[in-house]
This record gives structure tokens, sequence and C-alpha cells, in this order.
């Protein structure tokens, strides 16, 4: 898919997932507006799925470590044809939905791995490629992180696990925005270079602007010409990205905008969607 057409899928994504939080009146627009463009490359045009076909044996794989920003991950969903039909309502985090507060496989179509408790998506991510190798099947996996999450000690036996390993079918994409949900990276565990922690455990590693199409893109095709490593892409990205008002305001990381707000929200990403 040319650039254009899937930054304008993110627009679409951003706008989708704040309508569910919105409406759910819960959420976390935050971390969800951080990773759309990230999640709109890898949907739209990277990743190897059939959304006719989700248990299809030969899928790439894909993972949010970081479930509390699933709502742009059902919005990927939704759009790609995962459900069979249009979703006017989510009826995100309501009792019996399908669009819980974190992704539940088996509930959702196209959901890979239960997500909630924070750092581990890189082991399990780390265990799917190792099937892969096992089964000699040529699926890859992908595996979304935040930067605060990396905090969480199992994160770094996956990290040595896959290097160990030399899983080259293993792709980690790092949400570097700078926040978690405490404070800044700099005041909660000091802000650290995480491409040079990486790379001291052998990965590949890039750093890119996660908000730039063609070099998530690229990124995902450079690090498939390496092979004995698994990769990690570093995106430097901006929390709340693509809403003025919600941008590297870390309240944003769980709130709800007032009506007024998803007015402003709607106008700002409307344009965007339909460039």
């Amino acid at each position: 898919m040319e650039k254009g057409n899937i930054e304008q899928k993110a627009g679409k994504l951003r706008l989708d997932a704040i309508k569910m939080i919105y409406e759910a009146k819960d959420g976390h627009p935050g971390p969800a507006l951080s990773i759309a463009d990230i999640v709109a490359a890898l949907y739209f045009d990277i990743m190897r799925i059939d959304p006719k076909k989700p248990d299809w044996e030969d899928r790439d794989r894909f993972i949010l470590s970081k479930g509390h920003a699933c709502a742009v991950y059902y919005a990927a969903l939704a759009d790609k044809g995962y459900f069979g039909k249009n979703i006017e309502h989510f009826n995100l985090r309501a009792l019996g939905s399908m669009f819980q507060g974190h992704p539940v496989m088996g509930k959702t179509a196209g959901v890979d791995f239960t997500s909630g408790s924070l750092g581990n998506g890189i082991a399990v991510g780390a265990g799917m490629a190792v099937a892969a190798k096992y089964k000699k099947n040529d699926f890859r996996v992908f595996v979304i992180v935040g930067d605060g999450e990396l905090q969480e000690g199992v994160c770094w036996e996956g990290i040595s696990a896959a290097a160990a390993k030399n899983l080259d079918n293993l792709y980690v994409f790092v949400d570097n925005n700078g926040w978690q949900s405490g404070g800044s990276l700099a005041e909660v565990c000091k802000d650290q270079n995480i491409t040079r922690q990486f790379s001291s455990f052998g990965w590949e590693a890039q750093e890119i602007n996660g908000h730039d199409i063609d070099e998530i893109k690229n990124s995902v095709h450079k690090a498939g010409q390496k092979k004995g490593q698994p990769h990690v892409i570093v995106c430097k990205t901006i929390k709340g990205k693509g809403v003025s008002f919600m941008e590297n305001d870390n309240s944003w990381h769980k709130r709800v905008p007032t009506e007024e707000q998803w007015e402003m929200v709607q106008k700002e990403l409307a344009g965007v969607c339909n460039d």
C-alpha cells in the first residue's frame, strides 16, 4: 500500500480508537495514539495475514505487549475485516464484549496473545519464533512493547533467550515515547539508551521515527536482510500523537475526552483520514 494510503489508515485508526474510548467512558488514548502509525504499517502493508483465515498456520504473528493500548489494535482488526462487518459501536471494556480492556486470545478474532500484565510479550514472541524455526515455518513474529514496560525483568529474560536462539524471525518495536503511567522515564527509572541495551544483548538494532511510514517499512526490510539475530526497532514517538491537546500530555495516559474534546478530535482527524 502507498505511504499516503497508510497514513490515512493511521488517521482512521486514531479516530476509531478515541471514539471507542469516548463511548466506553474508559480507556488509554495516549498509548494507543503513539503506536497508530506502526500498527497501520504492519496491518496494511508489512504483515502476511488473511482476515478470512485468522488461524492460518503460516500467518505472521502480532503481539501487543502493551495491551492497554488495545483500542488502536481493535480498530486495525476491524478495518482489516476480521469481524466480517463494519463495527459501529465496539462496546470497549463492557461486560461480555469481545473488545476487552486488554486483548484476549480466543475472544477476539485476530488476537494471537492475551496481554495485560506488562512485560510478557517479548518472551512469548520468542517462543512463537522458536516454534516457527522448529516446525520449519517461515512466519515472522512482530511485537510492540512500551519503553516503560522494559523495566520488567521478564523482558530481559526474553531478550537474552531470543539472542541465544538466533531468532531472526522476531521483530520488536519499542514505542519510545518517553512516558509511562507514573511519569516520564527520566523521572521514574532514568531515561536509558534502549538501542545500546538491546545491542549489548546481541540484537540487530535500529532507531527510527515511529511516525514515518517509510522509515517503519524500510526498517523491517533492512532487518530482514540481517540473518542470525533478532531485531529491535526503537521508534521515537509522541504520546498522544495526532491530537494536538493530547500530545506529550501524560494525563491522557488513561483519560476520557469530554463531549467538547471529542468534537475537537473529530475535526482534527477528519482531514487526515480523508486526504
